[in-house]
């Protein structure tokens, strides 16, 4: 196995994430990046409402769509995650955040 593989490998065991298994319909969810902020409300298990970021840049607020997972800055994913410190937010569109740098989870309290 190569270097960098197993390098990934490594990573997966230890990086502190956010499991999409984690979360429940109305949880929010809030990512600082190196460039914007982001607001991601949980749908469903598959979908979400994203705001801020590139989706306010270009008035696209507030989106909903699919998140592919996090990647390291290449091709490899991690497609069972929502966010991890230092790794890269994928979309459903193809879009990646710059890195991330805080996450914050606000669980929805009570049912209406």
């Amino acid at each position: 196995m190569n270097f960098q593989l197993q390098n990934l490998l490594d990573q997966c065991r230890t990086i502190k994430e956010v499991k999409k298994s984690f979360l429940n319909r109305g949880d929010l969810i809030f990512l600082k990046t190196d460039n914007s902020v982001y607001k991601i409300d949980v749908v469903d298990k598959e979908h979400y409402t994203v705001s801020g970021g590139w989706f306010d840049k270009n008035n696209l607020s507030p989106a909903k769509m699919k998140i592919n997972g996090c990647t390291w800055g290449g091709s490899a994913i991690k497609s069972d995650i929502i966010a991890a410190c230092g790794l890269f937010l994928e979309f459903g569109n193809r879009l990646r955040t710059s890195r991330i740098q805080q996450i914050i989870i606000l669980p929805k309290c009570f049912e209406n």
